[in-house]
């Protein structure tokens, strides 16, 4: 295995883990004060690189469970 590896491993890994870290604490939160357990556990297990945290906090997080269900009846018309 190359030495020169590991460092230029560690620049991109401790970045990328931060990010994670950071967008799926949010995503967590928002999720469990929202009450959407299906949310929470998919977050949970999932790892996305933040790509699903960020889709859930801007796109679903902002949807209270009454909006939900219009959206629902909508869109089953």
């Amino acid at each position: 295995m190359n030495p020169n590896l590991v460092p230029q491993a560690l620049a991109i890994l401790v970045p990328v883990l931060i990010w994670s870290l950071a967008w799926k604490g949010v995503a967590l939160w928002r999720a469990a004060r929202n009450g959407q357990k299906a949310w929470f556990v998919v977050l949970l297990v999932l790892n996305t690189i933040g790509l699903l945290e960020i889709i859930y906090i801007f796109f679903f997080s902002k949807l209270k469970p009454a909006d939900m269900e219009a959206a629902d009846i909508s869109a089953a018309k």
